[in-house]
Parts: structure tokens; sequence; C-alpha cells
């Protein structure tokens, strides 16, 4: 019985990805908690949703145990692996290694507000760096046939203008091929105040 529903489910779910671009539900990833184990739960629950991982550091893929942050159950697919970096080769090469792995999108998060990221000079930071976002993205859109998407904030600090959020989202379409922008509808605090607490005030 159990290997029936696990054929089932994957039917399905090919399916789904090759409908991908009508997904309309996404499991948002979520550092710590959004692993392989959550995510084969997830699945359980729903067959048509698009599941995340939670952010994995690319120079740990790289330089580090693939199997241990790249394994997963084909009975999660579709889902993505969220990467965290800002070395253009780097990524590119973690991208490679998920594609392999069989993950069916990558994502660039350029929304991570927590100190120990800023201090790996990436996540929410780079929103202020645009011109190296387009870098990570070409490389890794060069080095895969996958999605290459990112997931980003609507502004970082004191910036609410709409103007910041377009002209970041523009450069991007213009400059790279990434067609896809998940979008965290909060401003990343990068300056004295934790994740936590930012969670406190509403969008």
């Amino acid at each position: 019985m159990f290997e029936l529903k696990e054929c089932e489910n994957l039917m399905i779910n090919k399916e789904l990805i090759e409908h991908k671009g009508k997904r309309r539900l996404c499991v948002a990833p979520m550092l710590d908690w959004t692993d392989r184990h959550y995510r084969y739960l997830a699945r359980q629950i729903t067959r048509n949703a698009w599941l995340y991982s939670e952010m994995v550091n690319a120079g740990a893929i790289v330089y580090g145990d693939k199997d241990r942050f790249l394994m997963f159950n084909e009975g999660e697919q579709p889902v993505a692996l969220q990467l965290g970096g800002s070395d253009p080769s780097d990524l590119a090469k973690a991208a490679k290694a998920a594609e392999e792995y069989g993950y069916n999108e990558v994502n660039l998060n350029c929304g991570c507000p927590s100190p120990r990221v800023q201090k790996g000079a990436f996540g929410a930071c780079l929103m202020n760096e645009v011109g190296l976002v387009a870098d990570c993205l070409n490389a890794m859109h060069d080095a895969v046939g996958i999605p290459v998407t990112v997931k980003h904030r609507i502004g970082v600090d004191r910036q609410t203008e709409y103007q910041t959020v377009a002209d970041f989202v523009g450069t991007l379409r213009d400059k790279t091929a990434c067609k896809t922008f998940i979008v965290h509808a909060r401003n990343a605090w990068l300056d004295g105040l934790s994740p936590k607490e930012t969670a406190m005030f509403r969008p």
C-alpha cells in the first residue's frame, strides 16, 4: 500500500512539474525547518504545492558534503533548492550540483536579514548590490537547464518607496534570464533588529 501511494505521488508530481508555469501554491523556505523531513510531510498533506528547501550556503555544497545538503526523496518533487551566497562561481557550481541531484528549480536568497548571513555578504544585503545579483543569476543560469529564480524583500531598512523594489526587479529582468521573482512583502531590517523582532511588524 505504501509503495502504491509513493508511485501515485510521483506520477502526479511529474504532471505538476510539467505545468510548473501554473503553480499557485508554494511552501516558503525557513532556515532550520523546511528540511527534507518537513518537505516529505508537506507532500503527504498536498500534492499540489511547490516545495522549497531551507537556505543552503553555496560554499557548503561546493566545498562540503553534497549528500548532506542535497539528498531528498523523489516523492517531494517538485522541489526547489534555495541558495545563499554572493560568489557567482560558487553559486554556479552549487546550482549545477542541485540540478544533478534532481531539483526542479534553484532560488537565490536576497531576503534573509540575519546578522550571520550579513557577515557572509549575502541574503537581504544583496538588494543594495543589484549588479552583483545580476552576475550571480547569470552565472547560475549559464550552468543549469532548470529555472533560476530570486527571493527578495520590498526594501532594506527604511527604503519604503515602491520605486526601490521596482528598480531592483526591473534591472534583473533586463540584465538576466530570471523570470520569477518571489517577494517577501516586508522590509529587511539589517541594522538593530533580529529576524524574530522584525516578525513583530506587520507588512
